[in-house]
C-alpha cells in the first residue's frame, strides 16, 4: 500500500519533468514561437488537455525552463560576489562576466536567447525575481565597497538599482542583440560604461 501511494505521488512529478524536457528540446531546436503545446503533447504521448493539467500555458512551461537558465547567470554573479577581491574589482568582473555570458548565449545558443527574451518581454515572475536577486547581489558588493572606503554613496540599495539601469544595455538580451546588429557592441564601450558606473559610485584611487 505504501509503495502504491509513493508511486502515485511521484508520477505527476515525473510527467511534469518529462513535459519540460520535451518542451526545452523543441524550444532549442525549432524555437519558442514555432513550438505549440500540441507538438509537446504529441511527443510526450498525451493530449494537449493533459499538458494543461500540469502547466496552464506554453508561457508557464517556458517560465520554468528559463528559471534554469537564469540560475546559471545567478551562479556566475554569486561566485564573483563571494571572492575576496576589492568591491570595485568584483563589480567590474561581475558586470563584464554577465554581459559576456548573455552575449555568448545570443551568438552560440540563439534559441536559448529567444526563450529568455520572450520571458523578459512578457515580464514573467521568474525574470522579475531574477532581476531583483541580481540587484541584491549588486547592493551587497556596493555595501562592501562603502565599508572599505572604495565607494562613496549614501544609499547602497538605491545605488544598486541605478547600476542596474545604467548597465541594462549590456545585460538585456534584446538590447545586446540590437547593439550587435547595429555594430554598437564593442569591448571599449563595455569598459567605458563600467568606468562610468564606478565613477558614479565615488570609486577612490
Amino acid at each position: 500500500m505504501m509503495k502504491q501511494i509513493t508511486r502515485t505521488r511521484t508520477d505527476p512529478e515525473e510527467t511534469r519533468s518529462r513535459i519540460l524536457e520535451v518542451a526545452e528540446n523543441f524550444f532549442r531546436s525549432i524555437g519558442y514561437q514555432k513550438t505549440s503545446v500540441a507538438d509537446i503533447a504529441a511527443e510526450v504521448g498525451m493530449s494537449p488537455a493533459n499538458v494543461y493539467r500540469f502547466f496552464p500555458s506554453k508561457g508557464a512551461i517556458n517560465e520554468c525552463i528559463c528559471g534554469r537558465i537564469v540560475e546559471e547567470v545567478a551562479a556566475i554573479a554569486f561566485s564573483i560576489a563571494r571572492t575576496n577581491a576589492p568591491a570595485p574589482e568584483k563589480l567590474s568582473r561581475l558586470l563584464t562576466s554577465i554581459h559576456e555570458h548573455n552575449k555568448a548565449t545570443l551568438i552560440k545558443e540563439k534559441r536559448t536567447h529567444e526563450m529568455v527574451a520572450a520571458a523578459m518581454q512578457e515580464n514573467w515572475s521568474i525574470i522579475k525575481a531574477h532581476i531583483e536577486r541580481m540587484t541584491t547581489i549588486l547592493e551587497g558588493i556596493i555595501r562592501e565597497g562603502v565599508e572599505a572606503g572604495d565607494f562613496d554613496v549614501d544609499d547602497p540599495a538605491e545605488a544598486s538599482r541605478s547600476v542596474k539601469r545604467a548597465f541594462m544595455t549590456f545585460m538585456h538580451p534584446q538590447m545586446i542583440e540590437h547593439c550587435i546588429l547595429h555594430g554598437e557592441d564593442t569591448e571599449e564601450g563595455l569598459r567605458e560604461q563600467i568606468r562610468f558606473i564606478l565613477k558614479g559610485l565615488g570609486k577612490t584611487g
